[in-house]
């Protein structure tokens, strides 16, 4: 059977010793014995790539990303600690990318896993391409239908806009974000301030989840993976915004 690009990762990258695939922040990270020696990630906060970042040897981010800067790059956040990005759709033979994703591994893995490899894997270019859904989440069926209701909920309200931020859409009261909508590739959530007592109260629910980054701010998100209770959503959505809107949109809320 035809195998795509996410295949061909999981395939060199857990063909090491103890290697093992943990999700983090969304992504697949792959580890040996709880240290990370690459991450796989599609379409990071909107960037559209889809790439390896990769826990090199000293010296390898230079020398990769001056050498040939179409096909490599400075990945975010790990990038200042020497990471390489390396992009999987523009032609790079797969041998490389097997031998770079092995260079990872041993600088991370203790000595007797990484003298235990052996010859590196050979692997077949895969042939089938990533869907649109694939490479960005909110292409589905499931999250345009979300994102119609959430419009439809977020742009009634007084003076409201949407904007994109990392990727992902974010509604606005005035120049404050009140609901924000993400897919992390496990789970549809839509997200709205709710105060650090009510955050309490719903995450009684399995349903509902403290957000990373804004849950110390009082947000809370909610699963809409499955279904969606357009009357919770809304009530939501006008909580969320009262607390930010302005005392003119307020009035306005309320003609």
């Amino acid at each position: 059977m035809a195998k795509d690009i996410s295949k061909a990762v999981r395939e060199v990258c857990l063909s090491f010793p103890e290697a093992e695939e943990v999700s983090s922040h969304g992504s697949p990270d792959f580890r040996v014995r709880g240290k990370t020696f690459a991450t796989y990630v599609i379409n990071h906060h909107g960037d559209g790539r889809i790439a390896l970042w990769l826990n090199s040897p000293d010296g390898a981010q230079q020398l990769h990303t001056q050498a040939d800067p179409e096909q490599f790059f400075v990945p975010p956040y790990v990038g200042p600690r020497g990471w390489l990005g390396m992009h999987l759709n523009r032609g790079a033979s797969w041998k490389q990318i097997a031998q770079l994703v092995r260079e990872a591994y041993e600088k991370v893995a203790p000595p007797a896993l990484a003298a235990a490899i052996g010859k590196t894997i050979d692997v077949e270019a895969p042939t089938k391409p990533l869907s649109p859904s694939d490479i960005d989440p909110l292409q589905s069926r499931r999250a345009q239908a979300v994102l119609k209701g959430m419009r439809r909920i977020c742009l009634a309200l007084p003076e409201t806009s949407e904007v994109l931020q990392f990727g992902m859409p974010v509604w606005r009261a005035g120049r404050k974000s009140f609901a924000s909508m993400f897919h992390d590739r496990q789970r549809l959530t839509v997200s709205f301030w709710v105060g650090a007592n009510r955050q309490a109260l719903l995450t009684r629910e399995a349903r509902f989840h403290i957000p990373a980054y804004l849950g110390h701010n009082g947000w809370i998100s909610l699963d809409v993976t499955k279904e969606c209770d357009w009357d919770e959503v809304f009530e939501l959505a006008e909580y969320s915004y009262r607390h930010f809107a302005l005392k003119r949109m307020l009035a306005l809320l309320s003609q």
